[in-house]
């Protein structure tokens, strides 16, 4: 199976019963609630294009770049993701970051990773994208942040 289409989602979320339930709350702000995500790695194939958010039926088995932190009451988390094309869009790469970091750590260390990636690979990036979310998570609260690269089913 060769993705043609993928879309950039992200969510955040806060409970004050569970981290899981917190993280549900985030996939449902994200729009993918109703999907089994299956994290996959990170090569974006030629030819797959970017598109808006796209609803997907419940229940169906979907392949996606996940970035996910949960955290307790009084910390920081952030996740995201960032994705860039080889130089002759051949193919693309996507990485992932999270921890108890803010938005200027997170994005610097997505950078770090993507070129990283690129020059294992010995290739040229082109524009490197991200996408980012970060919570303070309040007291007696749990909280979950989620950045996500979902490939579109079929």
């Amino acid at each position: 199976m060769i993705p043609k289409e993928f879309f950039i989602t992200s969510g955040k979320a806060i409970s004050t019963v569970s981290e899981l339930n917190a993280f549900d709350l985030a996939l449902k702000k994200a729009g993918i609630a109703q999907c089994n995500i299956v994290p996959v790695s990170s090569i974006l194939p030629p030819n797959c294009k970017e598109r808006k958010w796209k609803k997907i039926p419940a229940g169906t088995i979907t392949f996606a770049v996940v970035a996910r932190m949960d955290g307790g009451e009084g910390t920081t988390i952030g996740a995201g993701i960032a994705w860039a094309w080889e130089k002759n869009k051949e193919y693309g790469l996507v990485a992932e970051a999270h921890g108890y970091m803010d938005l200027k750590a997170l994005k610097e260390t997505l950078v770090w990773k993507i070129k990283e990636m690129a020059d294992i690979r010995g290739i040229e990036i082109g524009t490197v994208k991200h996408r980012i979310e970060v919570l303070r998570v309040p007291m007696d609260h749990y909280g979950c942040v989620l950045a996500a690269l979902v490939f579109c089913p079929i």
